[in-house]
């Protein structure tokens, strides 16, 4: 690893941070290119091994991969900037939107940008599914692990947390038994070797207790029953429990935010994801949009911009401190953490699951987008929600095909493709009334 100057690596993290479009894979791919080809700060090996621990931590796998190799060349702070850095203009970027959605969503125009944004995003699930699902379902387990999830959760109504804690202990149990799925990586190779940085474990101890006081002061102060306290908890609960970076984490947001605490509509998640797909940093800062239009919806008179502004600053809080948590905890002993066999298998294991969930994800969107009407299939312990086939929506599903299209048959980037769906349904909308 070469000597590099803090302030030549704040002025790289900015960049990254600002060109950081296209999800976790973009931006991961964006990140290989700048500090391993063109810097060379960090050889192949020691950026797929920062990499490798990243994708098995719960929250963005892109953003904390900044953070630990920002920590990695310049400690704690290197770490601080570089995930701040990759957060902070998405974040800028969705807060501005937002305000945008609630202001002037009502218009034509802006109803036509995400009703394109919604085709889009369905495409880009899609990719997303297929992508991880080459990489991750390998050997024998994993596969059946993928399926087991997707049926969990979509036939069965399973919780999310239930579905994966349930197959990190079934790899656990099965590589204590049978050894490491033959997929795995030579563990008797790999360093065990401790990086030692100062201050790593203050910093871990301070983000904790940050964290801490944010959600049990806003529990003593205002009670459960207020919208920030409930912000606070589901989002702080989110971070702990959803692996497998933003497309999986969607799947709980969006059962709960619109099922349970009713803070939105399924097809506002869309637009969220769209909104989010437009701008630089993590997708999960689709978070801080349903952050803002849960504060929004519960405040009432002039205040509720206020009110909903500093909803979408907590939610981003809560959502983001656990991940500087996650790397300042657990990179020191990445190393022995990989070298341990039946862990690895277990962490391995979440990931194939993760493919199950971005599938029900992906087939929950295509319901609430293409149909109007949905209803509760609850027999024989199924527990599911299927489409009225004669509530199609023709324009949407015209829509959706053309989306297909242009990812799968033209290979369109993101910014492309959600800028041509857009601007279709715009000129839909218009044409429209």
């Amino acid at each position: 690893m070469s000597e590099v100057s803090f302030r030549e690596a704040l002025i790289v993290w900015i960049r990254i941070g600002l060109l950081s479009f296209g999800g976790p894979a973009g931006q991961i791919a964006l990140m290989h290119r700048i500090i391993v080809d063109e810097k060379k700060w960090l050889d192949e090996s020691r950026f797929l091994h920062a990499l490798n621990y990243c994708m098995l931590l719960p929250g963005p796998e892109a953003q904390q991969l900044a953070t630990y190799i920002g920590w990695l060349m310049h400690g704690v702070r290197g770490g601080v900037i570089a995930g701040l850095l990759f957060i902070i203009p998405g974040a800028l970027a969705i807060f501005l939107l937002s305000w945008a959605y609630v202001t002037i969503g009502d218009l034509t125009l802006v109803e036509g940008v995400f009703f394109g944004l919604k085709a889009a995003v369905l495409a880009i699930v899609v990719q997303a599914l297929i992508r991880i699902g080459k990489r991750a379902l390998k050997g024998t387990l994993r596969p059946f692990l993928a399926v087991a999830g997707f049926l969990a959760l979509f036939v069965f109504s399973v919780p999310f947390p239930i579905v994966v804690l349930t197959a990190g202990i079934a790899g656990y149990l099965v590589a204590r038994r049978l050894g490491p799925d033959n997929t795995e990586a030579n563990h008797s190779l790999v360093t065990t070797e401790t990086v030692v940085r100062p201050g790593t474990r203050r910093a871990a101890l301070t983000c904790l207790v940050l964290w801490a006081l944010t959600v049990f002061g806003l529990l003593a102060a205002l009670g459960y029953g207020h919208v920030y306290s409930q912000i606070a908890v589901f989002f702080s609960k989110m971070a702990t429990v959803t692996f497998g970076g933003a497309y999986a984490v969607l799947s709980y947001v969006a059962q709960q935010g619109v099922e349970n605490y009713q803070w939105l509509q399924p097809g506002e998640m869309l637009e969220g994801l769209g909104l989010a797909e437009t701008t630089p940093g993590p997708l999960i800062l689709v978070t801080q949009f349903v952050g803002f239009l849960a504060a929004y919806r519960d405040a009432a008179g002039e205040s509720a911009l206020l009110f909903a502004s500093i909803g979408a600053l907590l939610t981003t809080w809560v959502t983001f401190l656990p991940c500087f948590l996650w790397i300042f905890a657990g990179a020191p002993y990445v190393e022995k953490l990989r070298a341990n066999q039946a862990i690895s298998s277990a962490l391995g294991a979440v990931t194939a699951v993760v493919v199950g969930v971005i599938a029900n994800l992906a087939l929950w969107f295509a319901i609430s987008a293409l149909f109007a009407e949905q209803f509760l299939f609850s027999e024989y312990g199924v527990n599911m929600q299927l489409p009225h086939l004669a509530s199609v929506d023709v324009p949407m599903l015209t829509l959706s095909a053309v989306a297909f299209l242009c990812a799968f048959q033209f290979k369109m980037g993101v910014i492309p493709l959600v800028s041509t769906l857009a601007s279709l349904g715009a000129v839909w909308m218009l044409m429209a009334g």
